[in-house]
């Protein structure tokens, strides 16, 4: 076997170099796109509700729909974390803390008492509030057309729409006096809407008698109470994780004591209720109103 002469050793060395250059350059060639076809990180929404999210299912079907219509699919190319307080305040802040846990890239809030609570946990994460009565007066927002900070969303205006409700309570009991207005008290809303109220029955003539509404367990002693002082009809301005649970018990006591009762949300008159008069709360979920990026 012959050897080679260090010449020779030197050229086959720098041959052996160049030849792990070239196969160092095509590794990585073929690593590249597999490098670029990693998958991406899928979005993940927290929803906060305050009642059961059976109890609000067209808003939910709703709010899927949005988001299909934003290319976005539950369980495809997107997650979401459903939370529910059920009606119980004090489970907010922990169900807040629960989503942050989960490193959601946007929370959902689906009322005043959940935003808040959300607000207090975090300044970084996006917030969606989909219906505040008064995101200025609750503090969420600086204005409505310069949100600042990390929240947006939809309001209801519902303090605004309270004095428009009495007005058509007029029109279709010409003859009405006493009007008992159902409130939920500790409220900001509550404040809100007492003063357009007030405005309204000044100008239509009208005595109101305010009764507070706390608990489930109220419903039958404010209509009682109604149906004493001879209220003419009454508006119910209860919030809804008070409401919603209850409403085939309001509608029955409605019923029970031939009180005409002006709701602001068309599941109760669906259900059997008068009238109301109000937004389109499924509408406020069809999550058309906002994107959001994270890098």
């Amino acid at each position: 076997m012959k050897l080679g002469t260090s010449h020779e050793a030197t050229g086959n060395s720098k041959i052996a170099r160049l030849f792990d250059f070239a196969l160092c350059a095509m590794l990585m060639a073929q690593c590249a796109p597999v490098l670029a076809q990693q998958p991406k990180k899928v979005p993940r929404i927290g929803v906060l509700g305050s009642v059961p999210f059976d109890q609000v299912s067209d808003r939910v079907a709703a709010f899927r729909q949005g988001l299909r219509e934003l290319d976005y699919v539950e369980g495809k190319n997107i997650v979401i974390e459903w939370r529910s307080s059920e009606s119980n305040l004090d489970r907010n802040a922990t169900l807040v803390a629960q989503l942050l846990h989960l490193k959601v890239d946007v929370i959902v809030s689906m009322g005043s008492s959940l935003t808040r609570a959300a607000k207090a946990a975090t300044s970084t994460v996006p917030i969606v509030m989909t219906q505040d009565p008064d995101p200025v007066g609750n503090g969420f927002v600086a204005s409505l057309a310069r949100p600042g900070g990390n929240m947006t969303g939809l309001s209801t205006l519902a303090p605004e729409l309270s004095g428009k409700r009495l007005e058509i309570l007029k029109e279709i009991i010409p003859s009405l006096w006493r009007v008992a207005v159902f409130l939920g008290p500790g409220n900001r809303e509550s404040k809100e809407v007492l003063k357009e109220t007030d405005l309204a029955a000044t100008a239509l003539k009208v005595k109101l008698q305010y009764l507070d509404v706390g608990s489930p367990k109220d419903f039958e002693t404010v209509f009682n109470q109604a149906f004493k002082a001879r209220a003419d009809a009454a508006v119910m301005e209860v919030p809804g994780p008070v409401l919603t649970p209850n409403r085939m018990t309001v509608l029955d006591l409605a019923v029970k004591h031939r009180l005409p009762v002006m709701y602001r949300r068309i599941p109760e008159v669906e259900a059997g209720g008068l009238m109301s008069y109000g937004l389109d709360y499924d509408d406020l979920f069809r999550a058309r109103l906002f994107t959001w990026t994270r890098s």
